[in-house]
């Protein structure tokens, strides 16, 4: 065949690209509630993030399973390639982020109760963290396959406590109190797993066990880093009124900046 021979352009039905993306149907899924034309890309952005709460998600899940499993390569695998799904999903943040208060007012009625902290992708998300809440499932209850999903996800270990169990299978002392612990609630930090990750980072640190504590730990930094940057958009963009749903807004949005996920990774630092 020659090398500047023209790609086949003729089809019976739809494209195997359409097929495949169904970029048709992403592409028609965008309703606009307002006159303003800011409000296209707000609605776009959010629903990007939507899709990378979902493959987020997707790593995590793999990565917690492989964990369980032993197979330390593929949970690896799949929290570097979570890290640099949520370097993108960051900067998502970077179109909306600059709007001004008469912008975001311009339009922000459409959003009527709708928040972020409705979002049950990233709810999973933050369980699988650690952040358990059965709270939290309360308003996806008119909707019984997501809330079934939520409520399967809040009773599974997180991906910090199959790494914990994973720790003791390797000897290390890991309480029995944590291993047993009810996992659909959050997780409380340990002065025993603080211990045992500063004797793991004063060893080898070419140890599998030790790149996985810092493959954690970049998650749980870019966990951190988007807490941050939601609380500045919508510091710039509202300053410290009620937010979308009713919830606190800025308040709330500060409290949740100012934790980290796999505490004792951070606080173990300083006894290394």
């Amino acid at each position: 065949m020659s090398h500047d021979a023209a790609p086949n352009l003729d089809f019976a039905g739809t494209t195997p690209y359409e097929d495949y993306v169904q970029a048709d149907v992403l592409t028609h899924l965008q309703h606009p509630r307002s006159e303003d034309p800011g409000e296209m890309v707000f609605l776009v952005t959010t629903q990007v993030m939507e899709l990378w709460f979902t493959v987020i998600v997707h790593e995590w899940e793999t990565a917690t399973r492989a964990l369980r499993e032993d197979r330390l390569p593929v949970a690896m695998d799949a929290l570097k390639r979570s890290a640099r799904e949520l370097d993108a999903l960051n900067a998502s943040w970077r179109p909306i982020a600059q709007l001004t208060p008469s912008q975001f007012n311009a339009y922000r009625s459409a959003l009527g109760e709708g928040s972020g902290f409705q979002s049950a992708m990233y709810r999973r998300m933050e369980f699988l963290l650690g952040e358990k809440s059965s709270s939290m499932l309360a308003p996806h209850r008119g909707a019984p396959r997501v809330h079934a999903e939520l409520e399967k996800a809040l009773h599974e270990p997180s991906l910090y406590d199959e790494t914990l169990r994973l720790l003791a299978r390797r000897g290390l002392p890991v309480p029995q109190a944590v291993l047993t612990r009810d996992v659909s609630q959050k997780y409380e930090p340990s002065a025993e797993v603080e211990a045992l990750w500063a004797r793991l980072y004063e060893g080898d640190q070419q140890s599998d066990l030790v790149r996985l504590g810092e493959a954690l730990t970049d998650v749980g930094e870019l966990v951190w880093r988007w807490r941050n940057d939601h609380l500045v958009a919508t510091r710039r963009a509202m300053g410290s009124k009620t937010g979308t749903g009713g919830s606190a807004g800025v308040a709330w949005l500060e409290k949740r900046a100012r934790k980290n996920v796999f505490p004792e990774l951070w606080t173990a630092r300083s006894h290394v």
